[in-house]
């Protein structure tokens, strides 16, 4: 993946809109020009494309959803466990809700992990501000956005039911796993903060869509990343996705060195 962003010189991550304080200090802001940009800014991808103008992101808007953990570091506890254990998804919750306990290591001691449960932020970002969720809004979504809630009704009440869980509750879910799991072992911790991708749609009017989209200007200038990645698994895909869309007619010359990297590259694994 690095080589392949090495040869494209033109693209430029990580631009800098915005005053930012670290420790106190502000940064500064600073200025580019520059040919192609990509905006990689996670939940916050979204409030940046809009800040464009580019009317590709007309429609568009996000959904957060906050995630928590229960964790035990009690290595007597946890060293019992070795391995990654799924469980099924509740009728109506999201894809990325299956429920796991997963066995890490974290400063060299054994730790588990049990969840995800589901809550609800108006945050992009963990450290975000209240008012991401409302400053999003534009007359473009706020139709697209009501469609979506009014065909995801079961989402809303598994939503709501997580919010009003209980630890108690949650115990009683992770002793499907540990069934001796003892409370006074398992905190419960907030991790990261997903932000799901609502979308007009002719069809339906408005769309709730859980996965990656890429989101470019069509004279392919700006190009961004919408959605809740996992990450590695969909980077390479990604990424030929901003280059079919800013760079179709480099891509006619890049494809023998795209095959050489990827040979499944322009092919059906089917066939």
């Amino acid at each position: 993946m690095m080589m392949m962003v090495m040869t494209i010189k033109l693209m430029i991550v990580n631009v800098l809109l915005m005053n930012r304080k670290t420790n106190g200090l502000s940064s500064g802001s600073k200025r580019y020009r520059a040919r192609f940009v990509f905006v990689g800014a996670g939940g916050y991808s979204l409030p940046v494309l809009q800040r464009s103008g580019i009317p590709e992101i007309r429609g568009f808007m996000g959904f957060p959803i906050s995630g928590e953990f229960l964790v035990c570091q009690n290595p007597d506890v946890a060293s019992k466990h070795v391995s990654k254990v799924y469980g099924k998804a509740a009728i109506g919750a999201p894809p990325m809700s299956v429920p796991h306990l997963d066995a890490r290591r974290i400063g060299g001691q054994p730790v588990l992990l049990f969840g995800p449960f589901a809550g609800f932020s108006p945050r992009f970002l963990k450290s975000g501000s209240l008012t991401d969720l409302f400053r999003s809004i534009r007359c473009s979504n706020i139709i697209p956005a009501a469609a979506a809630g009014l065909q995801n009704l079961d989402l809303s009440l598994y939503l709501l039911k997580q919010l009003m869980a209980s630890k108690s509750q949650k115990l009683a879910e992770l002793r499907q796993f540990v069934p001796d799991a003892k409370a006074e072992d398992w905190t419960l911790v907030t991790a990261g903060q997903r932000v799901q991708i609502i979308k007009g749609d002719p069809k339906k009017t408005g769309i709730l869509q859980f996965g990656t989209e890429v989101v470019a200007a069509e004279d392919g200038s700006l190009a961004g990343l919408l959605g809740a990645s996992p990450g590695a698994s969909t980077a390479v895909q990604v990424s030929l996705d901003v280059l079919a869309s800013c760079f179709p007619e480099d891509l006619k010359r890049w494809g023998p060195k795209l095959r050489e990297m990827i040979p499944s590259f322009g092919s059906r694994l089917s066939e």
